[in-house]
């Protein structure tokens, strides 16, 4: 890996008890359920969210989120409140799993280390009308390499800058979101509307969308991950404590619309 003394085999890279540690000087010491988990069910942290929480396109990003929220989450999936839309996916049926096994204990050493990490830049917005060829890789998307272009349709297509060091866990590692043509500004007067019973998405994650007290940020977030949320609140996956004041935001948001909102939320700094 670019700048890192580390090494690992695939077999390592690979391990769910195992959080490759690429670049030590970006944060503290991991806890040992973000380093290694327990087995047999609690897998660790830092595997698929990264040894500094930044997450990728499959999952959520974790670093800076406040602790409070970190610890309802994990009560949602535990008791059933927090499920998706797609029952078959493995990252949250993984999260689910975990919840159920994990102790307060190590709960609360993962919240109070990612909510200490400072979130950082790693998402570019592009707006377009064609894309790079994706393909599906594990649970995200790829860009094929040989130049192959297709419509974007109605999509936001969100692939790591290198996929490699992306599936070998390097947290360095940046993405480009492809949107339709607007859809910022689009999303930008989405969030600022109060109109057809929503709320503007500033009066509770703030002005610049970075979170106030336990409501979360998602300015700089994956718009991927975004758009999964609003559409499990939309239709009830996500069922938790704060779901209720969500609810008459989504109710009438269509598709585009949240691809608009993900891709405005996403282009801000986190």
């Amino acid at each position: 890996m670019p700048n890192s003394t580390a090494s690992y085999t695939l077999t390592q890279v690979r391990d769910l008890f195992r959080a490759p540690v690429w670049h030590p000087e970006d944060h503290p010491q991991l806890p040992q359920v973000v380093a290694s988990g327990r087995k047999p069910d609690v897998q660790a942290c830092g595997v698929c969210h990264r040894a500094d929480g930044p997450g990728g396109p499959e999952n959520s990003s974790l670093a800076g989120l406040p602790g409070a929220y970190i610890i309802q989450q994990m009560a949602d999936f535990k008791s059933g409140a927090r499920t998706t839309s797609v029952p078959q996916r493995v990252p949250p049926k993984l999260m689910i799993g975990l919840a159920k096994s994990a102790t307060d204990a190590e709960i609360q050493a993962a919240a109070e280390y990612f909510s200490a990490l400072k979130p950082k830049t790693n998402i570019k917005i592009v707006e377009t009308d064609t894309v790079p060829k994706s393909y599906v890789a594990g649970w995200h998307l790829a860009a094929v390499t040989n130049g192959e272009k297709e419509p974007i349709d109605e999509r936001i297509i969100e692939v790591p800058d290198d996929l490699e060091h992306f599936v070998s866990r390097d947290s360095r590692v940046r993405f480009t979101a492809y949107a339709p043509i607007g859809s910022v500004e689009k999303g930008r007067a989405l969030a600022a509307s109060g109109s057809e019973g929503r709320v503007a998405c500033s009066v509770c994650h703030g002005p610049e969308l970075r979170g106030i007290g336990p409501i979360p940020g998602i300015a700089g977030r994956s718009p991927s991950y975004i758009v999964r949320q609003l559409y499990d609140f939309k239709y009830s996956a996500r069922a938790g404590a704060m779901a209720a004041l969500m609810k008459p935001s989504v109710e009438k948001l269509t598709v585009a619309d949240m691809l608009s909102l993900a891709a405005y939320a996403a282009s801000l700094p986190p």
